[in-house]
């Protein structure tokens, strides 16, 4: 009963064509809209961690370090509202965007959207770059949250829309991978502008954000749109036509006429916000909800945000704390391609797991570490070896979540919806995602301060808590055509109930496991 429903290795209706240049190189463009995001979370935490940036706008909180670097509480000299303002603003405007994002994607198409997010991310990353005072560092921290916010609801979309059933995880995945080169690539570029004695290097950090937003709007322009968005928009034989260029055969009827049927259900729709709240969408409702809630609650943008921060907390010095971070981006990049290779070939469900249980460990073990060396009070120092093991474990740490809970926390939400709804779906998603993101990202080093060690355990908590409800509720989806998934519902042992038998179309049986 447990485990939900699996489907065997090529289930799923087959439908003509194969794996095209076009396709693959039309979907690594979208993908690049995931650098944007990777290039803020991992660029963030290195700016903070800059004297020359905390005297200029945060001055009390570079006060407050320099006197806790003696004889100290370790575990507080960060601890600022304002500062942490700096990180999580973004968020916050992520989440009202991907609101109106969402409506943009359906009725304007997904690559109009990727080319408005592109653009808005450039314009705040030249008032970043440029920044003299704080409100024109959250005013672009805003902007760059809009361009986030219509990035993230839009490229997802557009990579399982595009991508054929058997490739879909490794080419949705581009997304994950594409926010873990826009990490390293903040890393080594905070690690190389520390260096400049000059004192503006956080500058050159803040502005180059501009390069990935060029990237995402060049390339978002030249890209075509989806069959599905062709369609959606009232252009059959235009979508058709652009099926069989990304499917590369003349034979899609069978496909073509799949995705009209989606879409002429869909066409009755009027209001998919109140429609994804009918009981026979309560399963896409709850993994859309429950997945970036669970995403985020890992803990990961503890380590994302505020590597260099942390690795400073810890007692790491500057130089260390940032190289520190670089490792832990590499370690992050190369794990994603084990996603790349195995969430088509061995399915979400076994990623997830393994994921968790890796997680927990590691996060445990990191917990215990901390303790030992710095108890209760925050005072103590970190040897050399239990440096190492402390990032060690976090690096097993970032790894499994790299494999798991990073790539497929994007992916399965956006391939689990019906066209009538998928929008919504994707819109509850990044909100969702976006908040909590925002939550951890606003309070974490107040909750550093005050839980101490303890705060490792408690995202240990969350990660036990996760893997139970995949274990139990979330079936395997590998291989199967995103137009058919409602048949992979109404074989679970817990969701089919809420499923209608005509809401499953064709003969293809799944198997409860």
């Amino acid at each position: 009963m447990a485990g939900g429903a699996f489907v065997a290795q090529g289930a799923g209706k087959k439908y003509e064509g194969g794996v095209t240049c076009f396709v693959i190189i039309t979907c690594l463009v979208a993908a690049m809209g995931g650098l944007i995001f990777g290039y803020d979370i991992g660029i963030s935490g290195g700016v903070t961690s800059m004297d020359t940036f905390l005297k200029r706008f945060f001055p009390s909180v570079y006060h407050k370090e320099h006197e806790i670097r003696d004889d100290g509480n370790m575990y507080c000299k960060f601890d600022s509202h304002l500062l942490t303002l700096f990180t999580s603003s973004l968020y916050l405007a992520a989440l009202v965007a991907s609101f109106f994002s969402s409506t943009v994607t359906r009725l304007f198409g997904r690559k109009i959207s990727m080319l408005f997010g592109g653009l808005v991310f450039l314009l705040g990353a030249i008032l970043n770059g440029a920044a003299t005072n704080i409100a024109m560092l959250i005013i672009g921290r805003l902007l760059l949250g809009v361009g986030v916010g219509f990035a993230n609801q839009s490229v997802p979309i557009y990579l399982s829309e595009m991508a054929p059933a058997k490739i879909r995880g490794a080419l949705n995945i581009g997304f994950q991978m594409a926010i873990t080169i826009g990490i390293l690539a903040a890393n080594l570029i905070n690690y190389g502008t520390a260096q400049i004695k000059e004192g503006y290097g956080w500058r050159i950090s803040l502005g180059l954000a501009a390069v990935p937003a060029l990237m995402i709007t060049i390339g978002s322009f030249f890209l075509p749109d989806t069959p599905n968005s062709i369609i959606e928009r009232g252009h059959p034989e235009e979508a058709k036509r652009m099926l069989q260029k990304i499917r590369g055969t003349d034979n899609v009827e069978a496909e073509f006429q799949d995705l009209v049927d989606a879409t002429e259900a869909a066409k009755k729709v009027e209001h998919p916000w109140t429609n994804i709240l009918q009981p026979k969408y309560r399963p896409q409702l709850v993994i859309c909800t429950m997945i970036p809630f669970f995403q985020q609650l890992t803990g990961i943008n503890v380590i994302m945000f505020y590597a260099p921060v942390l690795f400073k907390t810890l007692g790491f010095g500057d130089d260390a704390s940032l190289m520190s971070a670089v490792i832990t981006g590499v370690v992050n990049l190369v794990s994603t391609l084990v996603s790349v290779h195995s969430a088509d070939r061995f399915g979400r469900r076994i990623l997830f797991l393994e994921g968790g249980v890796q997680m927990i460990i590691s996060q445990i073990l990191v917990g215990i570490m901390i303790a030992i060396n710095f108890g209760t009070q925050g005072v103590g120092e970190l040897p050399k070896v239990s440096a190492n093991l402390v990032l060690f474990f976090i690096c097993a740490y970032v790894a499994a979540f790299a494999w798991s809970w990073g790539p497929l926390g994007w992916l399965v939400p956006s391939e689990i919806c019906p066209l009538e709804i998928r929008s919504a779906g994707q819109a509850i998603n990044v909100s969702v995602n976006m908040f909590f993101t925002f939550v951890i990202g606003q309070f974490f080093l107040s909750m550093l301060c005050h839980m101490k060690f303890g705060l490792f355990l408690f995202f240990a908590g969350f990660v036990v808590l996760m893997t139970i409800f995949v274990y139990f509720f979330l079936p395997e989806t590998k291989n199967v055509p995103i137009e058919e998934m409602n048949r992979v519902w109404k074989a679970h042992w817990f969701w089919g109930k809420y499923i209608p038998d005509d809401a499953v179309i064709g003969g293809q049986t799944y198997t409860s496991a």
